[in-house]
């Protein structure tokens, strides 16, 4: 898509910025590490030193040089917990602009799937970066010094580690690939079934009209089900060999304290030695077992950050945008073919007409036949897939939206309001300025309406305008696409669900916006709206059936209709 821009690792340029970050916790893992040390060399010190001298001062010296390091190591715990708290929420803020776009741009375009799903993605990321799981990772590269120490102490106590380390290291392998494929499964299952729910009970309404429930419910549950057998088995597995895991980690301390005592029985080795490199192995398996038991966490950030790297490189705005100012408003289609994202059939085969500035136009045909994707092509939602759509001579889809959208109004055939107030619907959540909010509202004739509500531009309209009926929601929808006096409107049924008094107040709006010299497309089957246009084009299977100025259409068509009943209807209706 022309505004979207393939990036290879859009994600691995955002974790580079912190590459500084990660230098730092490796340094305090470092240390920390380090400092692990101390336990058995306090140890070793009491069992050679102060036991053979019982000398108390050499005791309390030890004493208060341990706390003093082990106090050391806690501040420098304390410090690299915040500094991974932080960087969670630095990575955060960098990717959660493009995320949301991301997201937004995958709904706008159908791309299927659940829109959330990246948010939570975006949280499941933040989540392990300030977990154990990254900790463990810094803290594994430190087994190999720990056994180093031990080969030190004595060569067969550390062969006799290594042992143990191999067949952890053997044991989380084995872990990996048992729960990989139906974690995978679980989670993709798991991520159909909840965009399938969503989906499904946001008609909620018809679902309890016609019981349809029982029905849903079912479905949704055979797709539960699975996801909650797969994630059994992957816990089931994991289960199994974390529990082979701690039984090899609690026996092998135990081993090596009787491989320990048997060399000191038979080579008259230091007791501290045995001691200490018990400790010494179980700080070298500890990470290890640490990274087993937080891989269910690595293998659901590694599959979140794989598809917010997919997102991203797919949906990521392109930053060469026209920027121009407000527009006069002539529109011009250029043999325009057009398809809806992820279809391969045309809707649109060629359409191309031209609408000089402040002249309204009513688009008539019949159902399928390409009204809503031109409308959606005018107003920059969708691109062409050959030719253009271009307003003052310029394509509306490499038109910087955001720039370009204050003087664009748009209300389509299923009207989407949002959660908050009606004046914040009408200002489009932008700053609100009272009088162009009522200004909006009194050209489309909602304006007494809203008085009417008990807190009257301040009424909470709820999710989707739930408190609101059809018909108001979409009168207030043409407020806010008349608002700030946009130079493009586009109108796609949008007296669909209006009673009469709606119905008039529409035709008022369209008056003031002819007179006004507004350029104004409407979509409509509605006779009152035709009579209102200068120009009439007519669609038919996705290619233009008529156009021209709207007198000599009626004519036309009334010339080439033999039933006189049927004159009418076309010339009225069509």
């Amino acid at each position: 898509m022309k505004k979207n821009r393939s990036q290879s690792s859009a994600l691995g340029e955002v974790i580079k910025k912190f590459k500084n970050v990660f230098i730092v916790l490796g340094l305090f893992s470092f240390f920390i590490n380090l400092l692990m040390l101390v336990p058995s060399i306090f140890m070793l010190q009491v069992y050679d030193r102060v036991l053979t001298s019982r000398n108390i001062y050499t005791l309390l010296m030890l004493i208060f040089i341990v706390l003093l390091l082990y106090a050391m190591m806690s501040a420098l715990e304390w410090i690299r917990s915040r500094i991974l708290n932080r960087l969670g929420s630095q990575i955060d803020e960098s990717l959660n602009k493009e995320v949301f776009t991301a997201s937004f741009l995958s709904r706008l375009y159908k791309a299927g799937g659940d829109t959330r799903q990246a948010l939570n993605d975006l949280s499941q990321l933040r989540q392990f970066s300030t977990s154990n799981g990254l900790i463990s990772f810094f803290d594994a590269p430190w087994a190999p010094i720990y056994l180093a120490f031990i080969f030190l102490l004595h060569p067969m106590l550390g062969w006799f580690s290594l042992a143990g380390m191999v067949l952890i290291v053997i044991l989380a392998l084995i872990n990996e690939r048992a729960t990989r494929e139906p974690l995978t499964d679980a989670n993709r299952i798991g991520q159909q079934s909840n965009a399938s729910a969503s989906n499904q009970l946001a008609n909620a309404e018809v679902i309890q009209a016609m019981g349809m429930l029982p029905n849903l419910l079912a479905r949704w549950q055979q797709r539960h089900h699975k996801m909650l057998y797969q994630q059994s088995v992957a816990s089931d597995r994991a289960a199994i060999v974390s529990a082979v895991t701690k039984f090899v980690r609690i026996a092998m301390q135990s081993l090596i304290l009787g491989l320990g005592a048997y060399f000191v029985v038979t080579e008259g080795m230091s007791a501290g030695i045995m001691i200490v490199a018990s400790i010494l192995m179980g700080r070298a398996l500890a990470p290890i077992e640490q990274l087993i038991g937080s891989w269910r966490g690595f293998v659901a950030s590694r599959e979140s950050y794989t598809r917010l790297d997919k997102l991203l490189a797919a949906f990521k705005q392109s930053e060469q945008l026209v920027t121009l100012p407000k527009p006069v408003g002539s529109l011009h289609a250029e043999h325009v073919v057009a398809m809806p994202p992820q279809s391969q059939e045309p809707i649109l085969k060629g359409v191309d007409f031209r609408l000089p500035a402040g002249e309204t136009l009513v688009i008539l045909g019949p159902s399928g036949s390409g009204k809503s994707t031109l409308a959606r092509l005018m107003v920059g939602v969708w691109p062409a897939s050959k030719g253009s759509v271009r307003l003052d001579g310029s394509d509306v889809f490499k038109w910087d939206n955001v720039s370009l959208g204050p003087w664009i109004g748009y209300l389509p055939q299923d009207v989407e309001l949002f959660e908050g107030s009606i004046a914040e619907n009408i200002a489009r959540f932008g700053e609100l300025d009272s009088v162009k909010i009522i200004h909006a509202a009194q050209r489309a004739g909602v304006h007494e309406l809203i008085l009417s509500f008990p807190k009257g531009y301040e009424t909470q309209i709820g999710p989707g305008g739930s408190v609101l009926s059809g018909g108001q929601r979409q009168r207030i929808g043409l407020a806010r696409a008349l608002y700030n006096e946009p130079a493009l409107i586009v109108l796609d049924e949008p007296n669909s669900n209006l009673d009469e008094q709606g119905d008039l107040a529409l035709i008022n709006a369209v008056k003031l916006l002819r007179s006004n010299n507004v350029t104004t497309v409407i979509i409509t089957h509605r006779p009152n709206l035709v009579a209102l246009a200068d120009k009439l084009l007519i669609l038919n299977q996705g290619r233009v059936q008529a156009y021209g100025p709207r007198n000599e259409i009626v004519q036309s068509i009334r010339a080439t209709t033999n039933k006189p009943e049927q004159k009418l209807k076309n010339a009225d209706t069509l």
